[in-house]
C-alpha cells in the first residue's frame, strides 16, 4: 500500500468535477439570457451584419416618446393684466402724535389760603373767566376793613393839614406867621397827602388779594389736569391745566425728500386709531430735521371730523395719542400693475411679462405710489416696463424667468 492511495481519491475528484459542470451551466445560462434581452425586438439593438432582424418595429409603442420631446409642460397657469396709466393721488402718508395746541397753568395768586370749593373737573370744557376753585376769604376781608378804615384816617389828617397850610398861605404876606411855621404846614399837608395815597394803595392790594380767592380760568378749553382738593392750602404749582381753546394738532414726521412739498394750508386727512378720520390743515413746517431720524415735524391743526363721522373731535382724538395721516395734494397719471403682480426678491421689485411663446421675461422694475384696496390695489411702475406689457397678475411669486407658462382669463379687474 502506497502513501496516498488512489481508491481513497476517487470520490473526492468525482464531486469536484460535479460542481464544476453545474457552474459552467449556470454561466451558460446567464450568457444566453443576456444575448436574448440585448435582440428582443423593440430593445434599440441592431443585428449583426449580414443578417434582418424578424421582427416587425412597433410604431405605436415609439408615438409617446416622439410626443414628450416635441412638446414642453407649462410650469403653473396664470392670468395676465395690461400695464396701463392710471390717475394716481399725489397724496403722501406720514405718522405722528396728537397734542393740545397750548396748555395753559392755572395757579394761585394767593399763598398760605385754604380751598373751600372746588367748581370743575377734569374733561370738563370752561369759559374764560369762569370760577374754578375759590379759597377761604375770611381773613382777607379782615385786611381789607383794616385797610378801608387807614384809608379814612389818612383823608382825616390829609383834610386837616390841607386846612392849615391854606391858612398859612393867607397869612404868609401878613407878618403873622413866620416863613419857617408857614412852610412847616406846608409840609405837613405834603406828607399827609403822601399817606393817603398810601393808604389807598393798600387797600387796593387787599381788594385784589379778594379777588385771587376766586380761580378764574384765563381762556377757555378743556381742563385736563386737576391738582387741588377742598380743604388744601394754596402753595407753589398748578392747581388746574387745561387745553387753551380745546384746540388739538398733530404733529406729523415727515421724511426729508417728502418735506419740502408740504406748505402751510395743505390739506390733511388725519386718521386715529379707532378708524375715526378728521380734517386737519398745516399751519406751520417746523424750521429743524431730527439728526436722528433725519424727519421734520410738520404742526398740522385739526379742524373737525370728516363729513359723515358719528364721532366728535374731541372724543376720537386725545392728546397722546398716535395717528396715522395723509397730505392731499390732488391726482396726476401713472403706469399701474395691480399690487399682486410685483414680486420683491433680494430687496429688488420685479414683475413678469408674458411673450408671444408663452414663456414669461423678469423684468426689474422701480415702484412708486400706491393705492389702497377701495381705490383698485394698484401700484405705479416708474421704470422698467412699457405700457399695454401682459404682466402676470396672479402667481407670479412661483415663477423664474423662462418659465413656460398657461394664460387664462384674469379674474383682476382692469
Amino acid at each position: 500500500m502506497t502513501l496516498f492511495d488512489e481508491s481513497f481519491l476517487m470520490p473526492f475528484t468525482r464531486r469536484m468535477s460535479l460542481k464544476f459542470y453545474a457552474l459552467a451551466a449556470l454561466v451558460a445560462l446567464a450568457l444566453a439570457a443576456a444575448g436574448w434581452y440585448a435582440l428582443r425586438p423593440g430593445s434599440g439593438a441592431q443585428a449583426p451584419v449580414g443578417e434582418v432582424s424578424s421582427a416587425p418595429e412597433n410604431p405605436v409603442a415609439r408615438a409617446p416618446t416622439a410626443a414628450g420631446a416635441g412638446a414642453a409642460k407649462a410650469a403653473l397657469t396664470v392670468s395676465t393684466v395690461p400695464a396701463k396709466p392710471v390717475d394716481l393721488a399725489l397724496n403722501f402718508s406720514a405718522n405722528g402724535g396728537v397734542y393740545a395746541w397750548q396748555e395753559a397753568g392755572v395757579g394761585a395768586e394767593v399763598q398760605g389760603l385754604r380751598v373751600s370749593d372746588v367748581r370743575v373737573d377734569v374733561g370738563q370744557f370752561v369759559q374764560r373767566g369762569q370760577v374754578l376753585a375759590t379759597f377761604a376769604a375770611d381773613g382777607v376781608l379782615a385786611d381789607v376793613a383794616v385797610a378801608r378804615a387807614g384809608v379814612a384816617e389818612a383823608q382825616a389828617n390829609a383834610a386837616e393839614a390841607q386846612a392849615n397850610a391854606d391858612r398859612a398861605r393867607s397869612l404868609q404876606n401878613s407878618g403873622a406867621l413866620s416863613n419857617q411855621q408857614i412852610q412847616q404846614m406846608l409840609t405837613v399837608e405834603q406828607s399827609a397827602r403822601a399817606r393817603l395815597e398810601s393808604a389807598k394803595a393798600a387797600l387796593d392790594a387787599q381788594q385784589v388779594r379778594l379777588r385771587h380767592t376766586q380761580v378764574l380760568a384765563p381762556d377757555s378749553g378743556t381742563i385736563v389736569q386737576r391738582n387741588v382738593a377742598v380743604g388744601a392750602v394754596a402753595g407753589p404749582g398748578d392747581l388746574f391745566r387745561l387745553i387753551r381753546q380745546g384746540r388739538l394738532e398733530w404733529r406729523a414726521e415727515v421724511t426729508s425728500s417728502e418735506l419740502a412739498r408740504v406748505q402751510p394750508g395743505t390739506e390733511v386727512l388725519v386718521s386715529a386709531p379707532g378708524g375715526a378720520v378728521a380734517r386737519g390743515r398745516v399751519r406751520m413746517v417746523g424750521p429743524t430735521v431730527d439728526t436722528q431720524t433725519r424727519a421734520g415735524l410738520v404742526y398740522v391743526d385739526l379742524l373737525g371730523m370728516r363729513e359723515g363721522e358719528k364721532l366728535a373731535l374731541g372724543a376720537a382724538f386725545k392728546p397722546g395719542m398716535f395717528a396715522k395721516g395723509d397730505f392731499l395734494f390732488g391726482n396726476s397719471s401713472a403706469l399701474t400693475i395691480p399690487q399682486q403682480a410685483v414680486v420683491v426678491r433680494d430687496g429688488f421689485s420685479f414683475c413678469f411679462v408674458v411673450g408671444s411663446d408663452g414663456r414669461v421675461a423678469q423684468r426689474k422694475i422701480n415702484v412708486g405710489r400706491r393705492s389702497s384696496a377701495q381705490d383698485g390695489g394698484v401700484v405705479e411702475v416708474l421704470n422698467g416696463l412699457e405700457s399695454g406689457a401682459q404682466v402676470v397678475a396672479n402667481g407670479a411669486g412661483f415663477l423664474n424667468d423662462g418659465d413656460l407658462v398657461k394664460v387664462v382669463q384674469s379674474t383682476v379687474a382692469p
